[in-house]
């Protein structure tokens, strides 16, 4: 069996526009990589919505996966706007393998 190591698995649900500002934050926390996936409806604390493209109000998941230390800067770097602007950010830790990627 292949050896594995734990690293933090990091969600993040954002309105689409602010994608840019949180992948600069991913890369500046110097994290290998990040994946964005368009979601198309939801619920939440603030009921139902569903995408919305002509008004901007759509929403993204941005995925990565980083060692616990550039997961913990990420949050730092975030924690300013993730009230402000709305954001759902989710991590929790995860087995991978040829964790030197990560």
């Amino acid at each position: 069996m292949m050896e594995t190591v734990i690293r933090k698995r990091i969600e993040i649900l954002a309105d689409t526009p602010l994608i840019r500002r949180v992948t600069d934050a991913i890369d500046r926390a110097q994290i290998s990589g990040w994946t964005v996936l368009p979601v198309q409806s939801g619920s939440g604390r603030d009921g139902p919505w569903r995408e919305e493209r002509v008004t901007g109000a759509d929403k993204s998941l941005i995925l990565s996966i980083a060692s616990e230390e550039k997961a913990a800067a990420l949050v730092d770097a975030l924690s300013p706007i993730l009230s402000s602007h709305g954001l759902l950010l989710t991590m929790w830790d995860v087995e991978v393998i040829r964790g030197e990627r990560f």
